[in-house]
């Protein structure tokens, strides 16, 4: 996968901060994208101490954040037309699909998603 570019879902990334050998080296040399729910959901997080949202600031630096756009939007209510699936999965989900980018999760519920390139980790 080197050289590639990688939407990661917030799970990858809660993997890769928590220092998981296997998610830094298949992100080793990758180009990596974030939904903006990521970004959300790694800076709200309850309860982190202040060096751990330095740490998450420093990652999100090195990442390209993809915001909402119309496009995202329709293509979310395409699928939460379709799948019982929580609004920021859908949202990652539809970003991966409308950017055409490979979307690298551990959530076995985005398999479901149709036309979703899917790369499921397995820990």
């Amino acid at each position: 996968m080197s050289g590639t570019k990688l939407l990661i879902d917030t799970n990858i990334a809660l993997y890769l901060l928590g220092g998981n050998q296997t998610i830094q080296a298949v992100l080793d040399k990758n180009t990596i994208f974030i939904s903006f729910i990521t970004q959300l959901e790694l800076l709200g997080y309850k309860g982190i101490t202040d060096l751990e949202k330095n740490q998450i600031k420093n990652f999100i630096k090195d990442c390209v954040i993809i915001d909402i756009n119309d496009e995202i939007k329709i293509k979310t209510i395409e699928i939460k037309e379709k799948v019982t699936i929580k609004l920021p999965d859908a949202i990652i989900a539809a970003t991966s699909i409308v950017f055409d980018l490979p979307l690298l999760s551990a959530d076995k519920g985005l398999i479901k998603i149709e036309h979703l390139n899917l790369i499921l980790f397995e820990d």
